[in-house]
């Protein structure tokens, strides 16, 4: 399931990253890649322990606690923190998938890559190319959205971002372990909190709401691992 989750940060949020990011010292995007995406991996990217990434990943994480939406979809157990990448012109990162599992630098823990997750912070009048291309058994789809929004997509799915021809191209990225790891569990669960909300809003004094709420969080308490 792929899913556009929009104003993630605010327009003041995005343009304070990019005050922070422009300010930055970068690293060649490969210092995280593995020995696949390595060979294909063309960007820029800030380091994992520095100041920066550290304080933008917190404005990330604190963005997704208020978004339902992100939520909802991703059931997150645990999140990767999130990593910032720049493409300039010329650059790009040819077709691969993820890693199964990251280990957070310091810290001993692994998360397993259920979802990925990119938040652009450019907008997209701002450079050409850069496209996040995923690619699935519908075919090929072509993602450049609004400076703040998120776009989620399985992790498991072959992607690409095409070069970027003019201007440059700012991103968060990251990746997140659910609560239930079954992808069509996920989509399941989350069309049906979906229902539930719009019923609320329609018929908010409905029974049908109680029973769909047990429904789910039993679907929830069957599926979801510890």
């Amino acid at each position: 399931m792929m899913l556009h989750i929009p104003k993630v940060l605010t327009a003041s949020e995005v343009a304070h990253c990019r005050q922070v990011m422009e300010q930055a010292d970068w690293a060649d995007g490969r210092i995280t890649a593995g020995h696949q995406s390595g060979q294909v991996k063309k960007n820029l990217q800030l380091p994992e322990g520095s100041a920066a990434a550290r304080e933008l990943g917190e404005r990330v994480l604190a963005g997704l606690e208020k978004s339902a939406l992100f939520l909802s979809a991703a059931l997150p157990q645990r999140i990767f923190p999130p990593l910032f990448n720049r493409y300039d012109a010329s650059m790009s990162f040819g077709s691969h998938v993820d890693n199964a599992i990251r280990r957070i630098p310091g810290s001993g823990q692994r998360v397993r890559t259920d979802v990925s997750a990119t938040l652009f912070l450019s907008e997209p009048d701002s450079y050409d190319g850069g496209e996040l291309v995923v690619e699935d058994t519908y075919g090929h789809h072509a993602v450049k959205l609004p400076a703040g929004d998120l776009i989620l997509y399985p992790a498991t799915s072959l992607h690409h971002v095409t070069p970027v021809t003019r201007g440059a191209r700012l991103a968060s990225f990251f990746w997140v372990q659910s609560m239930v790891r079954d992808v069509s569990q996920r989509a399941l669960l989350f069309d049906l909190d979906a229902s539930i909300t719009q019923l609320n809003q329609e018929v908010p004094k409905s029974p049908s709401l109680v029973m769909l709420t047990g429904v789910y969080h039993n679907l929830l308490r069957q599926w979801a691992e510890p």
